[in-house]
């Protein structure tokens, strides 16, 4: 059994992304590009580290942001690689939108599946990909993509949410409404490694548990509906949750021994440079 069938058995994607439900994804994402920037602490603090970890004698000429959102790091990355040619690449119009509006001004934005790109093989020296991969339920897909687009030599770098992120929430949920799924789940590390691994030969994996404090569990579930990023599996409840399980939630959660409320991420990046030939 390959590393990408293991993956698949092992844990359910986010949501079933067939065509209708990657417009159902872009929609959510794009219904929230106002209010994205402003509460994506672990993805600015996620990317901020995959810029930190690239060579300061790296200088690409063509990057690709994959996953752009907002364009945040589109703008880093030019700022950092003022010469390079710079695309923008995200699958929700909405999103994009609020990228161009913001700029960079030479950047090109492109509205696309991350799974089938329309870029030719080996056109980029830079691909750069926060917190995006975790959406798809083919990642080994994608990583497949950006190894074709890669030039020799280039740089792929990735980060990604791994099992064990938001473990309070889902633990609070499976006491306040049994049986009915809230979080979405992503890849345990040890199998999201050896996918990686089989298609990136010499990959570089490093993961950490950050850990994110918040005034009450109301306001981790307000900036998880400001990104966007709310619970996306098809076991979803297609109506409005009582606030009473909402109460029960917040009673239920996990609290610190000084009585505050924090998140946990178990964040994950990879970095791979393709062979020179």
């Amino acid at each position: 059994m390959s590393a990408a069938e293991s993956l698949a058995m092992s844990v359910p994607a986010p949501a079933d992304l067939s065509t209708g439900s990657k417009a159902s994804i872009a929609k959510g994402f794009g219904g929230a590009c106002q209010t994205y920037d402003t509460a994506a602490r672990l993805q600015k603090r996620m990317g901020d580290a995959m810029l930190a970890n690239l060579s300061a004698d790296f200088q690409p000429e063509s990057i690709l942001d994959l996953g752009c959102g907002t364009g945040w790091f589109t703008r880093k990355l030019a700022e950092r690689f003022p010469e390079a040619g710079l695309t923008g690449a995200d699958l929700s119009p909405g999103m994009l939108a609020q990228a161009a509006t913001n700029g960079p001004g030479h950047a090109a934005w492109l509205n696309a599946d991350a799974e089938q790109l329309p870029l030719p093989d080996k056109s980029v020296d830079l691909i750069y990909s926060n917190l995006m991969i975790q959406w798809s339920n083919r990642p080994e897909v994608i990583l497949g993509e950006c190894r074709r687009l890669l030039k020799p030599g280039g740089v792929l770098a990735v980060s990604t949410l791994l099992d064990g992120t938001l473990w309070e929430l889902e633990k609070a949920w499976a006491q306040a409404d049994p049986g009915q799924p809230h979080v979405n789940r992503f890849a345990p590390e040890a199998d999201w490694q050896q996918l990686a691994g089989e298609i990136l030969p010499g990959v570089t994996h490093r993961a950490e548990t950050l850990v994110l404090p918040y005034n009450s569990p109301l306001a981790l579930n307000r900036e998880l509906k400001h990104l966007g990023a709310g619970y996306k599996g098809e076991q979803r409840r297609r109506t409005v949750t009582a606030p009473g399980r909402f109460k029960a939630m917040c009673r239920a959660y996990p609290k610190d021994p000084a009585g505050a409320v924090n998140a946990s991420y178990r964040a994950g990046w990879l970095y791979w440079q393709k062979p020179a030939s």
